[in-house]
């Protein structure tokens, strides 16, 4: 319940003037979210790859209203990757790009997002570098897998997001099981009648998911915190002859640090998911709806002041 009302409450305007109007509310958001600016963004890759992580970089940022936004979200990627080329970075780096960012929303938004995506996987290629699209709610999904497989014609090592809380995921795995995929649990409010309600439904939906991947010829990104979660993919990796680097875990920044570090110090392709920009209301958001430790976190900053 408490989810739910915290999903629901990252697409309210309301509660969103409220939320970033505090002003002890940045110092929480600083845990989660690496700056607003792309020399945070760049600061905080830095960092992390000294310490022998990889990252994938999301310029935050959804709904968007009109094309000059889109297009201003295309370019802050344009001079993301500029940034990272210039000191050094594009080796261990990534980007993660959501496509209600890219303008799908706008009329003739299909077509804007491919243009803006399609813009963005050449500055990658360029560079040597990959890019991964986010999943959004369930009414994005095939218009989101239309993108990637548009994007593929000509870049074939773009990534996507699969949900393992959708029902219709593991159709959707045994498509894709050939190529990069990152799978996640899942972090859109949904109905019964789509997804998967309960945890543990959405764990053993994650747990059929990742044996797919791990069968498959493709790049299993293993999106989790879970100590289990991660102990079975080190499993399955293990039955299926997988060597470390032929399947990489993914985790938030700021959830668990340590646990990311001792996978990277262990051999294994450990990539922090690092979002940046002003629009963090609704990731962080959502970050707070995983869970409850996080919701914690945020109200203990407040009565600890």
């Amino acid at each position: 319940m408490l989810s739910s009302v915290l999903l629901a409450s990252a697409r309210s305007e309301r509660i969103r003037r409220l939320v970033t109007g505090m002003p002890l509310t940045r110092s929480v958001v600083d845990r989660f979210v690496a700056g607003e600016g792309l020399g945070n963004a760049i600061e905080v890759t830095r960092g992390l790859t000294r310490a022998g992580l990889s990252v994938t970089l999301d310029h935050l940022g959804e709904d968007t209203t009109d094309r000059a936004q889109a297009d201003r979200t295309r370019d802050a990627y344009l001079d993301l990757f500029e940034a990272l080329a210039e000191n050094g970075l594009t080796k261990d780096a990534e980007v993660s790009v959501k496509l209600s960012a890219l303008g799908r929303a706008l009329p003739g938004g299909q077509a804007i997002a491919l243009d803006n995506a399609r813009a963005i996987c050449a500055a990658a290629d360029r560079l040597a570098m990959t890019v991964t699209v986010d999943m959004e709610d369930h009414t994005t999904v095939d218009a989101t897998l239309d993108v990637v497989a548009d994007l593929r014609a000509d870049f074939p090592w773009v990534g996507v997001a699969i949900q393992s809380m959708l029902r219709r995921s593991e159709g959707d795995l045994r498509d894709l099981a050939g190529s990069r995929v990152r799978l996640v649990k899942g972090a859109y409010a949904e109905p019964a009648s789509v997804a998967y309600q309960s945890k543990a439904e959405v764990d053993r939906a994650y747990v059929r998911g990742l044996r797919l991947l791990m069968e498959g010829t493709g790049h299993p990104m293993v999106g989790s915190h879970d100590p289990r979660i991660v102990a079975i993919a080190l499993d399955l990796a293990r039955l299926n002859g997988r060597e470390p680097g032929s399947y990489e875990f993914q985790m938030l920044y700021g959830i668990r640090p340590a646990e990311q570090r001792r996978l990277a110090e262990a051999g294994e392709r450990m990539r922090v998911y690092v979002p940046y920009g002003d629009d963090w209301y609704g990731y962080f958001m959502r970050r707070l709806a995983e869970r409850p430790a996080n919701l914690a976190f945020f109200l203990r900053s407040f009565v600890s002041r």
